[in-house]
């Protein structure tokens, strides 16, 4: 039976955070029942078609979602310190403003799973199923069809959504077969998401806290990040839609044109700042820790919350049958550990039976996970990032090495690096084949074509690339690739206009010319 669940939670926390070495209450948020699903622990109920309803033409899918009858349920989620022993009884109420543990450490939000264990992997799959494609509140969102999998306590009314995520997960067919033999190769395109990215996915669980904690008077007067162009161009969205004022940390001259102008477009405050990312990373946590402005970045465990999503997508598109490699690309990191972790829920929760093994893939001129891997797993020294294509991921300190070791290390993973060379020849080949993708798409299938060269990655495996951002907003970088003017680089699949004479007989010489070395190929 397809259903539709909002929880609404009556919890507030103290004005500051707490440290609690207790157990935490149960709250008592309600749900409304769209069309029940009944839960049981066998998975072979009957799925009974839902009610049709017409909404009253004067009442929008907030309003409409508000009047639903209501019953209760337990789903919680909080804050612990990140891979914690066990014994810890060291938690925050995630309506508390905290990014660090006590000792200094990442956070990890950790949901009750006890209490989502209650209902079995049949349930959740078609409840997550029912949801798609809807304009149910909140429920359009590829993020918020699994509310409870998020942020389970929070009003729908608090959440700010542009309905992100259930983005295409495309066959790349001619790409597999022409390049790399392979007849099972897919791409996750994040990019085709409201901003751009696969940022939206973290941005809207963050600003729809955000929004929360101001409607319960918390001493928060804006969100600020540090960024190298997506992460602002999407906070500055969701909060421009929330009306909450947004602060960007840039690197100057770092950035593409077409992510600096987001920022600017959605009302942000954007400081261009004479440094690098990692540097304004450090600006930013130190002003944050002296404001009353939030911080958005990464090092937020509540973005990683709504990335996760991605891979149940990628599980529900492939009508939940688990794919043999799903490659990341890897700057400041928190995204493989989102994967994982979106992937492990699913296990844990009866949805699947096993997770595919990740490869996160990193630019040669920013490498410090691959230099960490290929040391064995020794002790991780952070690099000078040098400046790369792949501009997103220069990233030479990242904050959450910790996550993605711990991913990579529970589930088999691999570390793969890419020159520029090799992400720019990467990327015009899957151009050529009509994708349009981004640098570090580019980055990621290099590390493909190493791991499929190398024998890791066989013909048949089924493989998922994730590409993060769209390619329109790296668009001077493909023209100076296919114009041959990067400095050292050969750009062998370089595609530049032919310039012709304005008359019939120039023209028509260009052309037989051109189809002449087509036939010869085939």
């Amino acid at each position: 039976m397809a259903a539709s669940f909002m929880l609404r939670s009556s919890f507030l926390s103290p004005p500051s955070p707490q440290l609690h070495h207790q157990s935490p209450p149960k709250s008592n948020p309600t749900i409304h029942f769209i069309n029940p699903i009944k839960a049981t622990a066998s998975t072979n109920d009957a799925i009974i078609p839902p009610q049709k309803h017409r909404r009253p033409a004067d009442e929008n899918i907030r309003e409409e979602a508000a009047r639903r009858p209501t019953s209760s349920h337990n789903f919680s989620a909080r804050y612990v310190p990140f891979n914690a022993d066990p014994s810890s009884d060291e938690w925050y109420s995630l309506d508390e403003i905290i990014y660090r543990s006590r000792s200094g450490g990442l956070l990890d939000v950790q949901h009750d799973m006890d209490a989502l264990k209650k209902f079995d992997g049949q349930y959740w799959r078609s409840l997550f199923d029912s949801r798609v494609g809807k304009t149910t509140w909140p429920y359009g969102s590829g993020v918020w069809s699994k509310k409870e999998w998020v942020l389970p306590e929070i009003d729908s009314d608090d959440i700010v959504s542009a309905f992100e995520g259930n983005s295409n997960l495309f066959w790349a067919e001619r790409f597999g077969k022409q390049f790399l033999g392979m007849s099972d190769l897919w791409v996750k395109h994040c990019g085709i998401s409201h901003t751009g990215s696969f940022k939206d996915l973290g941005m809207t669980v963050l600003v729809s806290q955000v929004n929360r904690l101001r409607k319960m008077h918390k001493p928060v007067v804006g969100v600020g990040c540090a960024s190298t162009g997506d992460t602002s161009a999407a906070l500055s969205a969701y909060c421009a839609s929330a009306g909450i004022p947004s602060i960007v940390f840039l690197p100057a001259n770092k950035i593409s044109m077409a992510q600096l102008v987001q920022p600017i477009a959605n009302g942000a405050f954007v400081l261009s700042i004479d440094t690098d990312f990692d540097g304004c990373m450090q600006l930013i946590r130190e002003v944050t820790a002296e404001l009353p402005i939030y911080l958005a970045n990464s090092l937020n465990s509540l973005r990683l919350e709504g990335q996760k999503t991605a891979a149940i997508e990628i599980l529900q598109q492939f009508d939940w049958q688990v794919p043999d490699w799903v490659i990341v690309p890897g700057g400041n990191l928190g995204n493989i550990y989102a994967f994982y972790k979106g992937f492990m829920m699913c296990k844990e929760l009866g949805l699947v039976d096993r997770i595919p093994r990740l490869v996160c893939a990193q630019a040669a001129n920013a490498n410090p996970l691959y230099l960490h891997y290929k040391s064995g797993w020794k002790d991780f020294q952070p690099v000078k990032a040098n400046t790369t294509f792949a501009s997103a991921i220069q990233i030479g300190d990242p904050v959450s090495i910790d996550r993605a070791v711990f991913a990579l290390k529970n589930c088999d993973g691999i570390v793969e690096e890419a020159t520029e060379e090799e992400l720019m020849d990467a990327m015009a080949k899957a151009d050529s084949t009509g994708m349009f993708i981004c640098p570090h798409t580019g980055v990621a299938l290099t590390a493909l074509f190493k791991l499929r060269n190398s024998g890791v990655i066989g013909p048949n495996d089924k493989t998922v690339v994730v590409s993060t951002a769209h390619g329109l907003k790296f668009t001077q970088s493909k023209i100076d690739y296919h114009s041959k003017e990067i400095k050292d680089m050969e750009c062998r699949f370089a595609n530049p206009p032919v310039e012709v004479k304005a008359d019939f007989g120039s023209v028509m010489d260009v052309l037989k010319k051109y189809l002449l070395s087509k036939n010869a190929k085939h």
